[in-house]
């Protein structure tokens, strides 16, 4: 790949979006909480309400839950003007969320995406799904108790991954 960084997610983190203790207790209000994670969009009802409608109508598609506890909620398309730069949200639920993933499997593991090109939104999907096929990423993020050490574990597996 010629443009590495654009596409390194431990980049895309920041400690204020990462959820290591969501509340929510179903696909419907995770979404809601995850949309509310995002620092840029804090001041921007409109644009949360734009983003979670985005949301809602990919998961009515298909459910973006891929297995192995992960969910990857995104909008079906990228979302113009909504970000001016890539950027994800990780957020991990104790128990698990049915989620209506291919393996029944209930989703702890969230990674919400957001792009403002369909490229930059396309390539960071599929180099999130391909680094989280990591069983020992998974378990570490699963039992992480700060953030920052999320953060550090996928800079870690990404490092391993190139």
């Amino acid at each position: 790949m010629k443009n590495e960084n654009a596409l390194t997610l431990s980049r895309l983190l920041s400690p204020a979006g990462i959820n290591l203790n969501l509340a929510s207790n179903d696909r419907e209000t995770v979404l809601g909480e995850l949309v509310g994670q995002i620092p840029e969009l804090a001041n921007q009802p409109e644009a949360r309400l734009t983003l979670l409608r985005a949301l809602h109508e990919r998961e009515q598609l298909h459910s973006t839950g891929i297995g192995d506890g992960i969910a990857l909620p995104h909008a079906r398309n990228a979302l113009v003007g909504l970000v001016d730069h890539p950027l994800i949200i990780f957020a991990r639920h104790s128990k698990g969320i049915p989620y209506g993933s291919i393996d029944d499997v209930p989703a702890r593991l969230f990674f919400l995406l957001i792009a403002p090109t369909v490229t930059q939104h396309l390539a960071i999907l599929a180099r999130l799904s391909r680094l989280l096929r990591d069983p020992k990423l998974r378990q570490t993020l699963l039992t992480v108790d700060q953030p920052q050490k999320a953060m550090d574990a996928i800079r870690q597996a990404e490092a391993n991954m190139n």
